[in-house]
């Protein structure tokens, strides 16, 4: 009775969530593939064991109530890490099935993973590789609420998180890029460009939240100016298709201003330069599943 009890609760879990997604039961009862009566009948069952309204039903409009906006976020993480086990279990011995939820900046999906998962894959074809693209502060949230097995973040993190273990993974310089039709900032025939050069032209700038900025307006702001921007707000792949396009430089990771094809004129930053630390992190109450352990092992041996 015990066990029946337990699967009931966690099949209650998964229909609030699912309610709490779609904001329809209907909807939510197509979602988990039951029938829309049933689906109502647990998420009432649920709401009397917690002794509490989860949704506020009016008119249709199906809203959380303060009790179902505190279980959500408990939920989703109940039903992630279920899942992790669920993967970590099928994982056969020889890790020839089972999948890796990464997470990484979108300039390290350009720079530093495409050698490495292809690498990984080769050797474990059956393991599925699940990528998340997203800014440092968002891949940290995502590992919180275990929707993600590992993550390559930008260190220091504004608010370092007990709840991450975070490895050191590599120290990687920042460089300016610009059109090769363009001269570089600071005047034809400059090796190196200073931080100072950049007063007065135009940057092609990252979106907010995006580490990239906020490293580069505080190095400029360090240098008693502020950036003039020309565009603002794209990912990795627009601000290189803009500089290319000549709407001004920006600052990128050498790996990927490296990267064959692009065809930018590349200048190193004069010393001490701008640099930035990339950690592989993890949640440390939760181990990664075996297939993850071993792509860490892969990039912590890159």
């Amino acid at each position: 009775m015990k066990t029946y009890a337990g699967r009931v609760q966690f099949q209650q879990l998964q229909y609030f969530v699912a309610v709490a997604e779609t904001r329809h039961f209907t909807r939510a009862a197509e979602l988990v593939h039951v029938a829309q009566p049933s689906l109502s009948q647990q998420i009432k069952a649920l709401e009397r064991e917690l002794g509490a309204d989860l949704f506020l039903r009016a008119r249709g409009n199906i809203t959380l109530t303060d009790a179902g906006e505190a279980l959500l976020p408990l939920a989703r993480r109940i039903l992630a890490d279920a899942d992790t086990a669920r993967h970590a279990v099928q994982e056969l011995v020889q890790l020839r099935r089972g999948r890796v939820r990464l997470g990484a900046t979108p300039s390290l999906c350009t720079g530093l993973l495409p050698d490495v998962l292809r690498a990984f894959h080769d050797r474990y074809p059956g393991i599925r590789l699940l990528i998340e693209e997203g800014g440092s502060h968002d891949l940290v949230r995502e590992l919180a609420r275990g929707a993600l097995d590992l993550a390559l973040i930008v260190l220091p993190l504004p608010t370092p998180s007990p709840a991450l273990t975070t490895v050191e993974l590599l120290r990687e310089d920042l460089v300016v890029v610009s059109s090769p039709e363009a001269p570089p900032p600071g005047g034809r025939g400059r090796r190196t460009v200073r931080i100072a050069d950049l007063q007065g032209e135009r940057l092609v700038m990252f979106r907010h939240g995006y580490d990239l900025r906020e490293l580069t307006v505080a190095a400029c702001r360090a240098e008693g100016f502020e950036p003039d921007f020309a565009v603002e707000g794209g990912e990795m792949d627009a601000v290189l298709g803009f500089v290319r396009a000549g709407l001004g430089v920006a600052v990128v990771p050498r790996m990927v201003a490296t990267r064959a094809g692009l065809g930018l004129r590349v200048t190193p930053l004069a010393r001490p330069g701008l640099h930035r630390t990339i950690a592989l992190a993890h949640r440390s109450d939760v181990d990664p599943p075996r297939a993850a352990r071993e792509l860490q092992r892969m990039l912590l041996e890159r």
